[in-house]
């Protein structure tokens, strides 16, 4: 039965760094190509964004054997400096990311519109695994 209400999916992890410099490497496209991957046999090799509401971003997103590829975009709905992130992709699902200041640590929370293809468990591990890659990038990573 169709209920018109999509299935949301949550991830989150806590970061080891200050809400600022979580906030440069999440949105600047020199670091998403560094973290922006579910596994090891993926990689980003090209990101654009432009961080405002109306704004739109892309990320190449490739395997590294070359044998899939797709661009990620989407429209940014709300844009809140070092507190949230909303946008739509072209399928009309809605994601939320939201930062949370935590003394020295950052606890991100990311919402999201579950598609109707792919489990929710394997979704779910994907978006969580692009979180855990980011966690690590931030934490292993000098200091801007």
């Amino acid at each position: 039965m169709e209920t018109g209400k999509p299935v949301t999916i949550t991830v989150e992890t806590i970061v080891h760094s200050p809400v600022e410099s979580v906030w440069t490497y999440w949105t600047e496209p020199k670091h998403i190509t560094q973290w922006n991957t579910a596994s090891e046999d993926w990689h980003t090799p090209h990101a654009e964004n432009d961080l405002k509401v109306g704004g739109k971003f892309l990320s190449r997103m490739e395997a590294k054997d070359g044998s899939f590829g797709f661009d990620f975009t989407g429209v940014y709905d709300n844009v809140s400096i070092n507190e949230v992130i909303s946008y739509t992709i072209p399928d009309g699902r809605k994601v939320e990311v939201k930062f949370f200041r935590q003394d020295n640590d950052t606890k991100i929370i990311t919402v999201f519109d579950a598609e109707t293809i792919n489990a929710v468990e394997m979704q779910q591990a994907g978006w969580q695994a692009i979180l855990d890659n980011f966690k690590k990038y931030v934490e292993t990573s000098p200091e801007e």
